[in-house]
């Protein structure tokens, strides 16, 4: 369980940049729902312009992902993925400061009885998400009446590690940090409700190479299994979303997956991909395709596919 506490060091004048940054963020995240929205749709049109890697690395990931989506569907969706990137950012002090009793009212969390009806049938529950980009606001919001186990990557920079500790453990039970397998292993053994993130590329190692959309060969990790195959665990799905209509967030629990895990790691990671597939679908601009998702390749002599 991490627990960063506040240190007299973050006074010192190389974190005065990153106090700077927190004090606008928290300041805007108590202007208007809607205005930050906007704000956020403007923001992700500049950072368009100027974030030439990072627009090249999510075009890339469209481009593979969706070989037969004409051109210009892929730029409609990369600018307007652009735009949900620029939201994200706000989200996050939304996220981290907001009282529950805001969240409570601009997050809906649909199929929550799955997580209760698990633990009271004496299971953990492993909840597994993808990198949406209104993920902080979600996971805020679907702590409030069941506290989750958050597996999590602690930040770099110390000061933000403590801020960002601190808001996404505001609802929520405490956090882990991604390499703490034992940690939530113990957590699922105590009927906790566990959120795990199985969508990115972690490395070759625990990894298998399994499709995902258009790609056949997709480092995915089989860390998944480990949990889920942790004695009396049920695994659900748990999708974040933000509403088309400005009006929220949407966060679907699904029903524990059924025959899972098998004893076939690589039917059970396609079963794992295929599944988010079809919920990355319905909104694919709200995915995080910033990420460079297929950078480990089968071999690693093999060409990158972001050059």
């Amino acid at each position: 369980m991490l627990q960063p506490n506040f240190k007299l060091s973050f006074l010192l004048p190389k974190y005065w940049l990153t106090w700077l940054g927190v004090f606008i963020l928290y300041s805007i995240s108590w202007l208007p729902f809607k205005l930050q929205l906007a704000m956020g749709r403007v923001l992700g049109r500049l950072i368009f312009k100027m974030a030439s890697k990072r627009k090249h690395v999510a075009l890339t990931n469209l481009r593979l992902c969706f070989p037969d989506k004409k051109e210009s569907e892929l730029q409609h969706i990369l600018k307007k993925n652009f735009e949900n990137t620029g939201i994200a950012l706000f989200e996050t002090g939304m996220g981290w400061w907001w009282p529950n009793w805001r969240v409570a009212r601009k997050v809906r969390v649909i199929g929550a009885h799955h997580i209760t009806d698990a633990q009271k049938q004496g299971n953990g529950v492993l909840l597994l998400s993808m990198h949406n980009l209104s993920l902080e606001m979600c996971a805020r919001g679907a702590g409030l009446d069941n506290p989750l186990v958050v597996f999590y990557r602690p930040h770099n920079n110390d000061l933000m590690e403590f801020f960002q500790h601190k808001g996404r453990g505001r609802s929520n039970k405490y956090m882990l940090g991604k390499r703490d397998v034992r940690g939530l292993l113990r957590a699922l053994h105590n009927k906790d409700a566990c959120a795990y993130l199985p969508d990115q590329d972690y490395g070759r190692n625990q990894s298998l190479f399994v499709p995902f959309f258009a790609v056949k060969e997709t480092a995915t990790t089989t860390g998944t299994l480990i949990f889920a195959r942790k004695k009396n665990t049920k695994t659900v799905m748990m999708i974040p979303r933000r509403n088309t209509d400005d009006s929220g967030y949407t966060v679907e629990v699904s029903p524990p997956l059924d025959n899972f895990p098998t004893d076939n790691d690589e039917q059970d990671l396609i079963k794992i991909n295929q599944t988010l597939e079809n919920e990355i679908l319905v909104q694919p601009e709200q995915y995080m395709w910033l990420h460079r998702r297929f950078k480990t390749r089968p071999n690693p002599e093999d060409v990158s596919l972001y050059k």
